[in-house]
């Protein structure tokens, strides 16, 4: 009887909405979004009634939760962060951040019409590939690049073009896993071809290769461990003397690169092989990520022989994997900046995993002392040294050091300040460690630094 009066307690629909008229935020939005959004608080507090919740149904307490509901209704839910977590390339915060020009070709391109499959030249029909095509070899030393959207695509486009019904000879020692439960046994079998795995997890010699070609052989297929090592008592061949082996017997090797770099890379005490490197090895095919190491947004590029690249362009999968105008447009800005100016400064990723240790020292200061300007009642704040993983499946045992700043808000556990940061409209992400929230100062900008300094002081004021 008693959860039948608690449940008769909830206004009604029609009540909620003769309350909601007189409130001006509320009648901003359409009606039906706002009597679906009440409808769907009442049914809330009826749910959480049955469960013996204390919760508070009046008109009030409602219509507050409806104005919440109402208000992420009109935002976008991908929308910018802050990234104070020091990871450059966070996958889950979108991996490399575009730089200027790429930013611009991007606004330019979606404001309307574009080239994208136009010849200004002819007038007639052209390729979205050649777009970046002449960049991509102009910085890698190949005969003919072609992209699509991501590199899983780029891999699986490779194989189905050039290998589909024969056999890939690949080291058990490069059969990875990636985010998402990508592996390669599973785009192999996608594509068509065999997988034949040789040597063990540890040692690949170039006998294992050559023992494995056969009749049906279509290709051997190299797999950088971008996103792991394998260390210790271990064994791969030499790389110059595995596409030799290949083009002795008429192969074409193909390596997927993972996140390949444009520039001698070298940052936490790990290097990375450049693109241009694999291919003056003899590989014949690259494939490699463009919003990792590169620095551009999401695509899978392919560069090598015109050969191979010739025979993806006539492919029917290529159509299902190309690339769309945003992101092209984006990669072809960030080329732009290899080939024009600066990259190590231009290119938000590079710039930022390769940022001195003093300046980063500098920054956490700043931040430190802007945290600490409104004088907050017992929040403490220091500048503390740190080491941050690169990300994205890039540099594995890279460990970045770097500064940021430890906070502690009085009255609120870190875990709790963590997760009033990050549902804010432009949501601040963070570390905690040792029991404190950790600003990585790495990635942050001046205005990052003044937002997370803006929102410690809403946060922290009485009543907040």
């Amino acid at each position: 009887m008693e959860g039948n009066n608690k449940l008769r307690s909830i206004p009604s629909i029609d009540r909620l909405l003769s309350i909601a008229s007189a409130d001006k935020e509320i009648n901003a939005y359409p009606r039906e979004l706002v009597v679906a959004c009440l409808r769907q608080v009442a049914a809330e507090a009826r749910e959480a009634l049955r469960l013996n919740s204390e919760q508070e149904c009046s008109p009030a307490a409602l219509l507050v939760e409806a104005r919440e509901m109402l208000s992420r209704c009109s935002r976008p839910s991908l929308r910018r962060v802050i990234n104070a977590t020091g990871v450059v390339l966070h996958t889950n915060l979108g991996r490399a951040p575009l730089g200027r020009r790429a930013r611009e070709c991007v606004t330019d391109v979606m404001a309307g019409y574009s080239t994208l499959e136009y010849d200004t030249e002819t007038g007639g029909r052209g390729s979205r590939y050649a777009h970046v095509s002449e960049q991509l070899c102009q910085l890698t030393g190949a005969e003919d690049a072609i992209v699509v959207n991501n590199n899983a695509a780029a891999v699986l486009l490779v194989l189905s073009a050039v290998t589909k019904g024969r056999e890939v000879i690949v080291s058990r020692g490069e059969l990875v896993e990636i985010g998402g439960s990508f592996r390669i046994p599973d785009v192999l079998r996608q594509s068509g071809a065999t997988l034949v795995e040789v040597g063990t997890t540890n040692k690949t010699h170039l006998s294992d290769y050559e023992q494995a070609i056969g009749p049906n052989t279509g290709a051997i297929l190299k797999v950088h461990t971008s996103n792991y090592r394998i260390i210790g008592f271990t064994a791969q061949p030499d790389s110059r003397e595995l596409a030799a082996l290949a083009h002795r017997y008429q192969l074409p090797v193909i390596e997927d690169l993972g996140s390949g770099t444009l520039l001698p890379l070298a940052a936490g005490g790990q290097t990375e092989p450049t693109v241009a490197e694999r291919l003056q090895l003899g590989f014949d095919i690259v494939t490699f990520s463009g919003d990792k190491l590169l620095g551009a947004g999401q695509a899978g590029i392919i560069a090598g022989k015109a050969q191979y690249v010739a025979m993806m362009k006539k492919h029917p999968l290529l159509r299902a994997v190309r690339i769309d105008k945003l992101s092209l447009a984006a990669l072809e800005g960030t080329l732009m900046e290899y080939v024009l100016g600066e990259p190590e400064q231009t290119v938000p990723a590079l710039a930022m995993l390769t940022i001195a240790e003093d300046i980063l020292k500098e920054r956490a200061i700043q931040l430190n002392r802007l945290i600490l300007q409104p004088e907050l009642s017992g929040l403490t704040a220091e500048v503390v040294p740190l080491s941050s993983p690169a990300g994205g499946g890039a540099l594995p045992l890279a460990a970045l050091r770097g500064y940021g700043v430890a906070v502690n808000m009085p009255g609120m556990s870190a875990d709790k300040l963590e997760s009033r940061l990050r549902q804010r409209n432009i949501p601040i992400i963070v570390r905690i460690q040792e029991e404190r929230i950790i600003f990585d100062v790495r990635c942050l900008v001046e205005t990052d630094m003044e937002e997370i300094a803006a929102a410690l002081s809403e946060i922290g004021r009485p009543g907040a």
